[in-house]
């Protein structure tokens, strides 16, 4: 049987709403956005004590990106993918821009929001490191009132901020690049995609007449938690950006003197991996190319029609009596078990669907991709009661009137299944991929499944049939 995550579960209409429950709750509530990372922490006993999760994903206007000045201000639904494919955000906030397409897969970066992402403190998130390097500010607000806290004094230790337990992350304030300034940001991972930084920076300098008028360098996954370089900074003021200065800089860098030893690298492997990031990141921005590394436009985000904007309020507080009441592949489901697992279990467990599988359960594997409200997630990164009043498609739900979808007649054509066990997952990627990529060139097929793994390594074929898929279809057409 599985186990509760949760007590209860509140699906809040407005920030109002959101303020008054964690008044009530304290400590023993959590804000639940993407939801990304607090379900991975309540399945490993790494929150205790933690009863009553609050879902804000369907707050009206928390989702927005708007310009005020020259700042932009995020709030607290903001999704990676918005970000990325926000305008301004990709002309004046490149460093940020970059770091929202590191994080995880297109089905991550539909659920995850920046905030959630701050909220978590790791020292490895990749978008805290660009915040840090762009001046950040952070608006907290609860029945007190509200306040600014700089990024630079948010946190407090490793996974520890300054946040009261019953304040709300309202809005993220990031400052814009000035004409003069040019900003990157580069991770060094163990994979392409779906990695955790094993070091990332990022850096922001202005330029008049060929010279440094300021510079703000930040590292990740190096300290317990992001950290500026003030002593490189410094050493950047006033001189060219030539081979030279370069070089001095990133030893300098390099040098830090205790880096984190953990799992992914030894700390001196670290250090050397700093002097090589700080050194290719300063020589990016003296070339002017740090544009080279921002996605591209057509890049797919498996997001649908709605492109992350939530989709209409349904208050309910999902304790043992309320019904999760949802439309699964055009049919209405009311569910009276399940308010306390992750939407993959319930599909599985309570929906009798098992064509969504379970692989990792942590959102590495993509074989539980599901479209929910038509943005393509991981079903078990997503609470079972995010579920009520919204609609849901699962590959059971892809074929219509005993007609195969495009992408599953390309499999079976391509010969693009040998366990099979990731074949649902990497299906519904496609079928999303196709509905904004109608012609998927071969880039865009190999973007839109970073997010799922096949472990018996067969790539080509799958990638044929995805474009394969898109060119039927244009012949149809």
């Amino acid at each position: 049987m599985t186990t509760a995550l949760w007590e209860s579960y509140h699906s809040v209409t407005s920030r109002e709403e959101a303020l008054a429950l964690l008044a009530e709750h304290g400590a023993a509530a959590r804000v639940i956005a993407g939801g990304t990372d607090i379900l991975l922490e309540l399945e490993r006993g790494q929150r205790t004590g933690v009863k009553a999760l609050i879902d804000i994903s369907r707050v009206p206007g928390l989702a927005e990106i708007t310009i005020d000045g020259d700042e932009a201000v995020l709030g607290p639904m903001a999704l990676h993918n918005q970000v990325v494919a926000h305008a301004v955000l990709r002309e004046r906030a490149l460093p940020l821009v970059q770091a929202c397409w590191e994080v995880g897969a297109p089905q991550i970066r539909n659920r995850a929001t920046v905030a959630g992402n701050l909220i978590t403190a790791s020292p490895a998130n990749d978008t805290i490191t660009p915040l840090m390097a762009l001046g950040a500010r952070v608006e907290l607000t609860s029945a007190r009132g509200v306040r600014v806290v700089p990024i630079a004094e948010f946190y407090t230790g490793l996974r520890r901020t300054v946040m009261q337990p019953d304040e709300l992350l309202t809005a993220l304030r990031v400052t814009l690049l000035a004409p003069h300034e040019r900003g990157i940001f580069i991770k060094l991972g163990l994979r392409r995609a779906q990695a955790i930084s094993v070091v990332n920076v990022a850096a922001v300098v202005g330029l008049e007449e060929g010279r440094v008028t300021s510079a703000r360098l930040a590292l990740g996954s190096v300290a317990p938690t992001i950290i500026r370089l003030p002593a490189v900074e410094a050493l950047l003021a006033g001189r060219a950006l030539t081979p030279e200065t370069i070089r001095e800089a990133a030893l300098l860098a390099g040098s830090i003197p205790k880096p984190i030893d953990d799992v992914r690298a030894p700390a001196a492997y670290r250090s050397e991996s700093v002097r090589v990031l700080v050194s290719r990141a300063l020589r990016t921005l003296a070339e002017g190319k740090q544009a080279a590394q921002l996605p591209a436009e057509d890049a797919p985000m498996l997001w649908g029609p709605l492109q992350g904007q939530p989709a209409p309020a349904v208050a309910a507080r999902h304790g043992e009596a309320e019904p999760i009441v949802t439309t699964i592949n055009g049919q209405v489901h009311r569910f009276s078990s399940g308010q306390h697992k992750t939407l993959l279990r319930l599909l599985r467990e309570d929906g009798g669907l098992p064509g969504t599988k379970e692989g990792c359960a942590e959102g590495e594997c993509g074989a539980c991709t599901v479209f929910l409200d038509g943005a393509a997630v991981m079903a078990c990164l997503v609470p079972a009661p995010r579920a009520h009043g919204a609609e849901i498609v699962t590959v059971e739900g892809l074929a219509q009137e005993g007609t195969l979808h495009p992408v599953q007649q390309a499999f079976v054509e391509h010969g693009a299944v040998q366990c099979g066990y990731c074949t649902p997952g990497l299906i519904m990627s496609g079928a999303k991929l196709l509905e904004e990529c109608p012609q998927p060139t071969r880039a865009q097929a190999e973007q839109s499944v970073t997010g799922n793994l096949c472990r018996c390594t067969g790539y080509y074929p799958i990638i044929e049939a995805l474009v394969s898929a898109g060119e039927k279809v244009e012949a149809v057409t």
